[in-house]
């Protein structure tokens, strides 16, 4: 019996998918495929990449916060930039606006819709009450992103002072949409009192709202995305000051950086079958965990030391107490103690217990940038993979 014939289209397009795979993956980032040109950016997130959204809204961070560059508070909780920044900048771009900030905003290169202590899923607790987390849980920040969408469009018909500060309407197709989320899903379990078993296995739920929102931002004209996984949250003061747990070779709190793995892997699964449910989006996945950790377990090696003890903070081992946070006035044997800094940000991973120091967010940034932390392996500026080959 004579073999079926297989048509000569599918033979030039296995050989063509074949080619194109071989190119990104044996050659470096930086030569397998052309720089995107990305004119927004869109960001979603936490406090990892919250430029002012909550400080506008809720509750600004105090002095120190903002020292080593801006030389007082701007809204970002850590001493200087963030890692979006430092995307921002290599991208070319003006540092990010906050989406909820009024004042002196420009949104014609993006915006930023993360907001501090913002979860996946709507949170049990919300701000301002006492350890509630952020009302604008990325559900929120996508209608959010929908209202800027249709309304900034609006304004630039309509002309006038405020037309050159919204992004033109094909930037939204064009733009970068980044993602860094999921990292407060964890701790609300975690202080919310439960195992770490039953946090672990809420991490599928908290997923799948992520990816459905995912889906939504989609469906209103995105197409590359570069989503982040969370970093070792074991590793972190909060963590190490308030559970008790077995230490892995770094000092870090084993069972807690398992479940930010668990939470990682099922990201990325999630992420596979998005890149099937939306065949015209580029969908980069960015091991973050990977690169932050690397700064916990050979500190001396990237020029850093003490990892695990915050810069900004007071009391303990890992000098950080919930009682009296990064620049709070303590009340200790009678005596007022301004809880301040350490001297020399720049060699610290942790600057309050919670959140990076800007040099430990430069180094991240370069090294991710480079796309050898990403799947696929691309580098920032070449998050738009899809559309170019």
């Amino acid at each position: 019996m004579e073999s079926p014939r297989i048509p000569i289209k599918a033979i030039v397009s296995l050989l063509c998918s074949y080619m194109l795979l071989s190119h990104i993956t044996t050659l470096s980032p930086a030569l397998a495929l052309e720089d995107c040109e990305f004119p927004a950016i869109f960001n979603f997130g936490d406090s990892n990449s919250d430029t002012g959204g909550l400080a506008a809204s809720l509750s600004p961070p105090p002095p120190p916060y903002g020292e080593t560059y801006f030389h007082m508070p701007v809204g970002r909780f850590s001493d200087g930039r963030l890692i979006i920044d430092f995307f921002a900048k290599s991208l070319g771009h003006p540092f990010l606006s906050a989406y909820l900030d009024s004042l002196g905003t420009n949104f014609s290169y993006g915006a930023n819709f993360a907001t501090a202590n913002s979860t996946i899923r709507l949170p049990n607790v919300v701000q301002p009450a006492a350890g509630g987390f952020s009302p604008f849980y990325l559900n929120i920040q996508y209608m959010q992103f929908m209202q800027l969408k249709f309304r900034s469009q609006l304004i630039r018909h309509r002309g006038g002072i405020f037309a050159s500060l919204m992004p033109k309407e094909e930037y939204f197709s064009k733009a970068l949409y980044t993602f860094d989320i999921g990292q407060n899903d964890l701790s609300e379990g975690f202080f919310g009192n439960l195992t770490v078993q039953e946090v672990s296995a809420s991490v599928p739920n908290i997923i799948s709202g992520f990816s459905a929102n995912i889906k939504k931002i989609y469906d209103l004209g995105a197409r590359s995305f570069w989503i982040h996984n969370t970093g070792p949250i074991g590793c972190l003061s909060y963590i190490l000051a308030n559970f008790p747990a077995q230490k892995d070779e770094a000092g870090c709190a084993k069972s807690y950086n398992e479940v930010a793995q668990h939470f990682n892997h099922k990201l990325k699964e999630a992420t596979v079958q998005l890149r099937k449910d939306l065949p015209l989006a580029a969908i980069t996945y960015v091991d973050v965990y990977s690169v932050k950790y690397s700064l916990f377990k050979e500190p001396k090696k990237y020029g850093f030391e003490l990892p695990l003890v915050a810069c900004c903070g007071y009391g303990g081992k890992y000098n950080y107490n919930s009682g009296f946070g990064c620049g709070e006035t303590a009340t200790v044997n009678g005596s007022q103690i301004f809880v301040g800094s350490c001297k020399n940000p720049s060699v610290r991973v942790d600057w309050d217990g919670i959140h990076y120091t800007e040099a430990a967010a430069k180094f991240i940034s370069d090294k991710i940038s480079t796309g050898a932390f990403s799947d696929p392996p691309l580098a920032l500026k070449q998050a738009c993979h899809k559309s170019l080959a």
